[in-house]
């Protein structure tokens, strides 16, 4: 019987629907989580916005959502400031663009219309492109950006280069986890060759990862070792993140879905070891 892939996932949210597909997929499967969300205790920046929606300061704004946790999180702290069907009203005389399917279930719930969606797989380059395809005036305009743990700078940038006002508001920061243990075994589990694939579904993770390595003192090591792995990464995003820090192109699947992911990536770290052997 042929010896199991292994497999390592950072994966942190949904870490047992990752190693359970890894396990049905044939591989032996390590999760080790690297990142938690953590909303910010004073939502000072979403009370203050929605404080300024139901004022009016915000009509005929565009409003970009990055992910549905954020958006519900950005939701639940605005209505502890203003009314709820005032907020609504209020978000439903502007433009609102969902990056991708998570904040439409979110936005059905409160009652707020999509106006558009970004396509896959849903970066901040499919934002721009659709906002370009749409002819959006963005002259004069201000746009509000549902932050997601970190700044996308790239895209602020853009707007701003098109006269737009950008007010990004951030509704949760991205940590450590509060047990690193599992991440720093798994760091040290790649330097001894022990993995065959490192698994990223988010640019953070990557980010996370190696800032681990650097705390416990095996950066180099670890660059290293990970750079004689197969590097799978979720999506274009996660893909750069990769490549920024000095590693090959990841595999990237055909659909940016985890399944997706755990199957493709599978197979060709199975064809990559055959073709070795």
């Amino acid at each position: 019987m042929p010896t199991p892939l292994r497999v390592c996932s950072f994966e942190s949210r949904r870490a047992a629907e990752i190693a359970s597909l890894l396990t049905r997929c044939g591989a032996e499967p390590t999760v080790a989580p690297s990142m938690r969300e953590v909303p910010l205790e004073s939502n000072t920046a979403a009370v203050g916005l929605a404080r300024r929606l139901v004022a009016g300061e915000y009509r005929d704004g565009l409003l970009i959502l990055m992910t549905g946790v954020g958006t519900r999180t950005l939701f639940e702290a605005a209505v502890t400031a203003v009314d709820r069907q005032e907020l609504v009203d209020a978000l439903n005389c502007m433009t609102v663009l969902s990056r991708g399917p998570k904040p439409l279930p979110v936005l059905r719930e409160w009652g707020v219309q999509c106006s558009m969606r970004a396509p896959e797989p849903n970066t901040w380059r499919e934002v721009v492109d659709l906002l370009q395809s749409e002819q959006v005036a963005l002259d004069g305009r201000l746009v509000i950006v549902q932050e997601y743990g970190a700044p996308t700078t790239p895209l602020y940038d853009w707007l701003e280069s098109r006269g737009a006002t950008v007010e990004p508001v951030a509704v949760y920061n991205w940590e450590l986890p509060l047990d690193t243990a599992p991440l720093e075994a798994a760091i040290r589990t790649t330097i001894t060759g022990d993995f065959d694939v490192l698994m990223f579904t988010s640019a953070q993770q990557v980010r996370n990862v190696l800032d681990v390595a650097d705390r416990i003192g095996c950066a180099d090591e670890f660059h290293a070792a990970a750079a004689r792995c197969l590097l799978a990464s979720i999506g274009p995003t996660t893909t750069e993140a990769v490549i920024d820090v000095g590693w090959p192109t990841p595999f990237e699947p055909s659909h940016g879905k985890m399944g997706h992911l755990v199957t493709e990536a599978c197979a060709a770290a199975r064809e990559r070891l055959s073709g070795a052997s």
